[in-house]
């Protein structure tokens, strides 16, 4: 596998995202700047100036970075493109991203990969709208290190005054939203190439650094080598076809380092094990590594985990919850509101989730109004609590952008993103702080899961039937475990009154005794789960509320919550839903099928 770039390598690199209003010069800056310090190809500005005379369109610097045909048409940027130039102190990734108000999605992306920012102000026009929107969405994305350039200072008479003016104004804005204040204000001249590379003759008023004075000050925040272990993983590979029967873990590592030998846990599921190798391709073995290596990982103990987990060292694991307050910036065609269901992505995780609190929206166009509503409306930034479907492992932003930057997904488009800023407590943190300690200090057998897995030719998981009384959740289980056996898989049918009567004998039954009864019922459920066995339950006795709080004290398992509903409505979580009129033999293919695609039973 292959190490990304990093500034280990033989020159320092910085990446810079370049934003602003459309048609306030942006290309223009960045291909000025390139022709500026020598760092277009060889024959690039002459090739551009002839295509320019060819077509009869003047020459502009913006068509050295432009390389999309529409955006030359349209005379505006579209996409995000990563171009290079270098300085005497470090090389620059500079990032062009998008300024018209519809590709502000893209401009996230973006962003998202910057050290720094140089935000451009048209010095005729002014602050527009998404001049002050940028300057909100780079505090959001956590980018401190900023640089405000006023560009088309020779279209304003190179006036001082009117520069300070702008200054004023923009420096105010951002302090009333909260946002960092900017390290330098530069009046600049792309087309001129006035104070970018080159002091102006005609601007002796401004005393300070040119354009790339400027970012040459920026220092580079240091690796995030002693920061906890944070490794999203990516994709589990085995290569049994080639006689490989190693299974590689394989992902980015975001912060901290990992050596072979060391104990690491994944999260949400709490499986832990120890780093057995550290993989690569056509590479030396080595015994340690450590952040911005894309590398692999063979474990001392086979485990099951899946992509979206986050492996860290067990001392330092991240924040897990269904729910996180986060600041974000909505961008969807219709409103983000409550009661609807859109994909949360979070470093390598994808996730149902839903709006569950709205504490304030931010007009940032408006010199940072706060405004009343029920929904986000597209273009607001706004204070939000998020709830997802399941737990997820992430940080809050002052512990890793990496694992604290998300997107949100509405149907099959990038509709939001933002920051998450805490955990919030939702209602089974008792629970998953319970089976954290638990699953830490388990005493495992001499038979491993993978073992199990392999002889029964399944892994472990719990099916859940709920649903109100006498919809026909028992004959359904029933039904289910007899299928499953009868394929020759080891399957139970846990109802929970045989623990309500049983290990639940010393409780009285009552309302205050239902997380107890919740409780144990999960820990019954995890012993099974854990000797490899699918087991069936169905939940009379704890209730229909109580499927998020099992899988929380057994987060490290499967569940499935199977609802039978007559009128086919009921919990919106639910994964898979029936009437309670199907024929049982239908009733259980409808859940073995569902157990084949999950990938927990093996295809017949």
């Amino acid at each position: 596998m292959t190490k990304p770039l990093t500034a280990s390598d033989s020159r320092e690199q910085m990446s810079i995202v370049i934003v602003g209003h459309v048609d306030h010069g942006k290309s223009t800056v960045v291909g000025r700047l390139f022709a500026d310090t020598g760092s277009l190809p060889e024959g690039k500005l002459e090739a551009v100036r002839k295509e320019c005379a060819r077509t009869g369109k003047p020459f502009e610097y913006a068509f050295l970075l432009d390389a999309l045909t529409d955006e030359q048409d349209q005379g505006i940027t579209i996409d995000t493109a990563r171009s290079f130039f270098k300085t005497a102190k470090r090389d620059y990734i500079i990032i062009d991203a998008p300024g018209h108000i519809e590709f502000l999605k893209n401009m996230i992306s973006g962003a998202a990969r910057a050290e720094a920012a140089v935000l451009v102000i048209d010095a005729k026009e002014g602050v527009r709208e998404n001049s002050r929107r940028h300057g909100y969405l780079l505090s959001m994305l956590g980018v401190r290190k900023i640089i405000v350039a006023v560009n088309k200072m020779d279209l304003a008479g190179r006036d001082e005054t009117h520069f300070q003016k702008i200054e004023a104004e923009f420096r105010a804005f951002l302090k009333r939203i909260g946002a960092p204040d900017p390290e330098q204000f530069i009046p600049i001249s792309a087309l001129t190439g006035e104070n970018l590379a080159l002091r102006s003759r005609e601007m002796a008023w401004y005393r300070g650094p040119t354009l790339l004075e400027a970012l040459d000050r920026f220092e580079k925040a240091p690796a995030k080598t002693d920061c906890p272990l944070r490794f999203p993983v990516q994709a589990i590979y085995k290569f049994v076809s080639e006689g490989d029967d190693r299974r590689i873990v394989a992902g980015r590592i975001e912060s901290g380092r990992v050596k072979v030998g060391d104990r690491v846990v994944f999260s949400p599921s709490n499986k832990s094990s120890t780093i057995k190798s550290i993989e690569a391709f056509n590479a030396p073995s080595r015994q340690t590594i450590e952040v911005g290596w894309s590398t692999g990982f063979t474990l001392t103990e086979e485990i099951y985990i899946t992509r979206g987990e986050l492996m860290s060292h067990e001392a330092v694991p991240p924040l897990v919850s269904t729910r996180f307050r986060a600041n974000m910036i909505w961008l969807g065609k219709k409103p983000f509101e409550k009661d609807k269901d859109y994909k949360l992505k979070i470093h390598t995780q994808a996730v149902p989730v839903r709006l569950l609190e709205i504490k304030k929206v931010v007009d940032a166009s408006d010199a940072g109004r706060v405004m009343d509503r029920r929904q986000v409306n597209r273009h607001d930034v706004a204070d939000v609590v998020l709830e997802t479907r399941q737990p997820i492992a992430f940080d809050d932003i002052a512990q890793g952008e990496a694992t604290a930057r998300f997107v949100l997904v509405d149907g099959y488009d990038i509709a939001g993103g933002g920051i998450i800023i805490s955990a919030e407590r939702d209602d089974q943190e008792e629970f998953r702080a319970e089976a954290r300690l638990r699953d830490f200090h388990w005493i495992k057998g001499g038979v491993t899961s993978e073992e199990r897995t392999n002889k029964f030719g399944h892994r472990a998981a719990l099916v859940m039937f709920v649903g109100k009384s006498g919809v026909g959740k028992h004959r359904f289980a029933r039904a289910l475990e007899s299928s499953l056996f009868q394929e020759g898989h080891a399957s139970y049918m846990l109802d929970s009154t045989n623990v309500l009567l049983g290990v639940d004998s010393d409780m009285i039954w009552a309302q205050s005794t239902q997380q107890e009864l919740v409780r144990r019922f999960a820990e019954v459920a995890h012993l099974l789960l854990d000797a490899g066995l699918l087991v069936v339950s169905t939940t009379n006795a704890i209730g229909l509320g109580d499927v998020a709080a099992v899988q929380a004290l057994i987060p490290d398992f499967p569940v499935l919550a199977v609802e039978i509903s007559p009128d086919n409505g009921g919990l919106s979580s639910a994964d898979l839903r029936m009437t309670g009129q199907e024929p049982d033999s239908d009733a259980a293919q409808h859940v073995v099928s569902l157990l084949r695609r999950r990938k927990i039973v093996n295809p017949g």
